[in-house]
């Protein structure tokens, strides 16, 4: 098994949102399906330890999911590139607010973040030679008052099913925003900044 960089990494995710964020950078980037098929078991458990800090939390799956990325690579006798994952939560007054379980539970959550301030954590890490570097985002989002009836369009168009915190900031819930401090590419999945520095610590050109 050859270990290089050569400008080539491997994405540990599914997300096209992260692969159009890639692809924004010029980075070439194959996807490491981290299950061959759906019966498989989830290689990593997602679900937060009680008491768990929402930082430490995006901190610990990310790193799980790159590590896995990285063992997965050696098994099936890969190429040894890079491995880059991610992990988003969406966190009000302390909560960690995952995926929504069902249209009911995105409806509680939105009607939550209704008006409110709530902070986007994402944590990026790339695994390489034995070794997992990692990085986190921070981001205050502030969102108007949002009414009854758009909270169940916005619903209906299947938007939030997916995504942490029942959002997707690149959709129809832009709309919604008043205020952003600090990065919109990690609210989106992949903060591009830290995740330069990641690429740029390993030896992979941005420029």
């Amino acid at each position: 098994m050859t270990i290089t960089t050569e400008n080539q990494i491997y994405l540990a995710s599914r997300s096209a949102r992260r692969r159009d964020l890639l692809k924004q950078i010029g980075i070439r980037h194959t996807l490491l399906l981290m299950r061959d098929t759906l019966s498989r078991p989830v290689d990593v458990d997602e679900t937060p330890i009680p008491g768990e800090l929402p930082a430490d939390y995006v901190y610990r799956i990310t790193h799980s999911k790159a590590e896995a990325g990285w063992l997965r690579l050696k098994q099936r006798g890969l190429p040894l590139y890079p491995v880059l994952a991610a992990d988003t939560t969406v966190v009000l007054d302390g909560c960690i607010l995952g995926k929504p379980e069902n249209s009911g539970h995105a409806e509680e959550m939105l009607a939550a973040l209704s008006g409110q301030e709530h902070q986007v954590y994402t944590a990026v890490g790339l695994a390489f030679q034995g070794q997992t570097r990692l990085r986190l985002s921070t981001t205050t989002v502030r969102f108007r008052e949002i009414g009854q009836r758009e909270i169940q369009s916005y619903i209906a168009s299947g938007e939030p099913h997916d995504k942490a915190g029942a959002y997707a900031i690149q959709g129809k819930a832009a709309a919604f925003v008043i205020h952003i401090n600090g990065s919109y590419s990690g609210i989106v999945g992949l903060p591009l900044f830290e995740t330069c520095q990641l690429l740029e610590e390993t030896g992979i050109s941005i420029f």
